[in-house]
């Protein structure tokens, strides 16, 4: 598996990493990281004894997240793992997620999963909850891209609940039902499932990709890379 260096694009706790392009397959067996070269590995099956770091399948790239936008039978799924408050994700958004939509999922080519991955703030996992309540309703992709069009800056107070409820009654959600959600938070176990599935994949910033394809290759790509990257890995696997 050959690692290509890009400049690294991405919110991280810790930088001291370069930005990825790796592949791997996904063919029904279990696969986990190995510590020292950050690549996929298939790990022996599972026996009773000690814990065990946890396992990779295809549930950790693709459950806990968001409802599907684009054609579900799309040969490509793109899953970004993003903070809501995370500047290279909002970067990301305002630039490059236009000409992704534009020529691959509006044609049918990819379809896009988001998934939580906490790291700012408080604020983050709030807003988070509100996607998710709006999500009950249908509108999970218009409260995300809400939320992302009046990001500002990193736990500034621009996530905060008094802002989360003003998104949420732009986009006309049913605001009785929104605000019990918010209260009650069903969407709990989601999110932090969606947390525990980026740590078992050992990211350590936002964003970061998994392009994976109907046969299950897997390609990863962190931070906000040009779109020419995305094209570049889009093109290689439509062709095959």
């Amino acid at each position: 598996m050959s690692l290509v260096k890009q400049k690294l694009l991405i919110h991280a706790p810790s930088l001291a990493i370069g930005a990825i392009i790796a592949s791997v397959v996904i063919t029904g067996v279990i696969f986990g990281f190995n510590n020292t070269t950050n690549e996929l590995e298939i790990l022996p099956t599972p026996t009773i004894g000690p814990a065990e770091p946890e396992e990779i399948t295809m549930n950790t790239f693709v459950s806990n997240g968001s409802p599907v936008l684009g054609d579900p039978n799309a040969p490509i799924t793109l899953v970004e793992f993003g903070d809501y408050q995370c500047h290279y994700c909002n970067v990301f958004f305002d630039t490059i997620e236009k000409d992704i939509m534009k020529n691959y999922v509006d044609t049918g080519k990819v379809k896009i999963i988001f998934k939580d991955y906490n790291i700012i703030g408080p604020d983050s996992i709030n807003a988070s909850h509100g996607a998710h309540c709006a999500g009950e309703q249908g509108l999970f992709w218009e409260y995300h891209d809400m939320l992302y069009s009046n990001w500002t800056g990193e736990n500034n107070g621009w996530a905060s609940p008094r802002n989360l409820t003003m998104f949420a009654n732009e986009i006309n959600v049913n605001m009785e039902q929104w605000s019990e959600c918010m209260d009650e938070k069903p969407h709990s176990k989601t999110i932090i499932e969606s947390n525990n599935d980026a740590q078992a994949l050992e990211l350590t910033g936002t964003p970061a990709f998994f392009v994976i394809t109907e046969e299950g290759k897997v390609t990863k790509l962190f931070g906000a890379q040009p779109f020419e990257i995305f094209k570049k890995v889009f093109d290689e696997q439509l062709e095959k």
